[in-house]
Order: C-alpha cells, then sequence, then structure tokens
C-alpha cells in the first residue's frame, strides 16, 4: 500500500479547532493535492463524530477521482459527547462494533472502502481472534484493503498481528517525544519492512514554555539559518531523517503550513544537527 510521505490529518479541522466550513475543508484538500499529498486521516471520533462527514460533504463535492486519494479512518474509542449515549469513556474492538462502526466511517466519507483501517487505542479487553475474524469480513467484502493499530506497544503489535496481518503502528512521535526510538516500536516495524505512521509530530514545542523546549529552540535557531528553513519544517525534517521511513501525520488545519511542511522533504539534517536537536531535548550528550 503507498501512502504519500506526508500525510494530512483532519482531526483539527471540525468543531475540536478550527470548525472549517465545506468551502474550508476544499480549499485545504485542494492545496493538499497540488503538493502530492494524497492521503487524509480521520477517526470515527474526531469532532465529537462529525470531522467525517464534513471531509466526505467536501470531497463529494470536489471533481476528484477515489482511486487518486486514500483514506485512513480509526475505530475503537467508545467517547461520551453530546453524539453518543455512552456513560464512560472506554474501548470497544467486538465485531459488532468494528463493523458498524466501518460503516458509518463509509457512510460519513462518502466512499465504498477505506484503504486503511487503525484501531485507535490498545484496549486490556481486545480478543485477537474477534478482532481478526471482523478484519476478514471487512476485506471480504471489500470495505477496508489494509489494516494497523495506533498507540499499541509492540507486543500488543505482535499479538493482533500474529492473528491477521497489520502494515502499520501509527504512534506519537516528535522531538519531544522519543521514546519509540527505544522502545522496540520502529525497530519491530523495520525488521517487518512495514513504516510507521507518526501523530504531534510538532509535539508541544509550540504550546509549551519548557526548560526542554528552551534548549531546543537555541539549536533550532541556528539550524533555521543553516538549512534556511522555520522551526517546524526543521522539527519535521528530524523525524523523517529515522530510517523507518516514518510517515508524519501533520495537524494543520492551515493551507500555508501543509504547503510549508511539504518543503520538510528536501531538507537532509546532518547526523551531526540531528544529534544537536537529540542533546537538546535530553538535556545531555548521548551515552
Amino acid at each position: 500500500m503507498k501512502f504519500s510521505p506526508i500525510i494530512i490529518g483532519t482531526m483539527r479541522w471540525g468543531i475540536w479547532g478550527a470548525n472549517h466550513s465545506k468551502k474550508d475543508v476544499q480549499k485545504l484538500i485542494e492545496t493538499a493535492l497540488k503538493e502530492d499529498l494524497t492521503t487524509f486521516d480521520h477517526a470515527d471520533l474526531y469532532g465529537d463524530y462529525t470531522t467525517e462527514k464534513l471531509f466526505g460533504d467536501a470531497f463529494s463535492k470536489m471533481n476528484v477521482k477515489r482511486e487518486e486519494v486514500q483514506f485512513i479512518s480509526k475505530c475503537g474509542i467508545e467517547m461520551p459527547c453530546s453524539n453518543r449515549n455512552y456513560t464512560v469513556k472506554s474501548y470497544n474492538y467486538s465485531k459488532d462494533h468494528i463493523l458498524r462502526s466501518v460503516d458509518q466511517s463509509l457512510n460519513n466519507l462518502q466512499t465504498d472502502y477505506l484503504d486503511l483501517l487503525l484501531l485507535h487505542r490498545p484496549s486490556p479487553l481486545m480478543n485477537p481472534g474477534e478482532i481478526a475474524e471482523s478484519f476478514g469480513v471487512l476485506r471480504e467484502q471489500k470495505k477496508v484493503r489494509h489494516f494497523g493499530v495506533s498507540n499499541f506497544s509492540p507486543s500488543q503489535f505482535h499479538l493482533i498481528n500474529d492473528a491477521f496481518p497489520l502494515i502499520t503502528n501509527q504512534v506519537e512521535i516528535s522531538l519531544n517525544q522519543t521514546a519509540a526510538f527505544d522502545d522496540g516500536t520502529l525497530d519491530q516495524l523495520m525488521i517487518k519492512k512495514l513504516k510507521p505512521m507518526a501523530w504531534s509530530v510538532m509535539g508541544n514545542y509550540f504550546s509549551k514554555d519548557s526548560a526542554e523546549n528552551k534548549r531546543i529552540k537555541k539549536v533550532l535557531e541556528k539550524l533555521c539559518g543553516k538549512y534556511n528553513a522555520e522551526e517546524n519544517q526543521i522539527l519535521l525534517a528530524f523525524i523523517l531523517k529515522h530510517p523507518a521511513g516514518i510517515l508524519p501525520v501533520i495537524g494543520t488545519s492551515r493551507s500555508e503550513n501543509i504547503i510549508k511542511l511539504k518543503a520538510s522533504l528536501q531538507i537532509k539534517l546532518s547526523n551531526e544537527d540531528w544529534f544537536k536537536l537529540l542533546q537538546a531535548k535530553n538535556g545531555s550528550e548521548v551515552l
């Protein structure tokens, strides 16, 4: 399965963020496609279960062939909100819930199939056999082409992958959050020749005033001058340098940022500069 080198995240396009109109969403889609960024990341619960429909209503009115884009969605989280009568936030990976969730996402996105379905977060109660059975039904019905997980540990990934073949694990990775470099997550996917996906790729750099971010800023300021780039571009280039071939999910809701972050693909950080950033994050040199 081929995805664009940068994936467009839609979580903040609706009421959880920019509260875009259908026209605004169409502009974002148009910008992404002009930049050859053809993969869009969704989840059923984004925008209190409304953002998929916002996107689907916008995309359906555009002259874009479905086979020219890739739709990712996630399921499994039951979140109490005005659009759902759940009494507690929980996870549900029953066969019935997975099948119903996919049907709802297909209806919202106004498409016949998802290119990739992810289990959104691991559940202590997940049954790999039941999950595999539901995946088999969805593949046989041609409603989902590929399957993966999100936020799973290596052992949790193995648990599901042993029952049904997965193609990715979408996890949090940024300069602020480098656990996946050391906890076996990326190692596992590289061994299996699978590409990881990363969310929250800017970390908390632009939102948190911390000693860590002050250290990072000092290094970024120098690297921005050296590479003729902006801070967000260097932060993305840091992730892109990893040999696992990480596919970053950018969560911007602004067209200009899509264009800027696409340019990060052209930034080739030196080995030394990459470790300068890592050292700034850690507050000490590597052992």
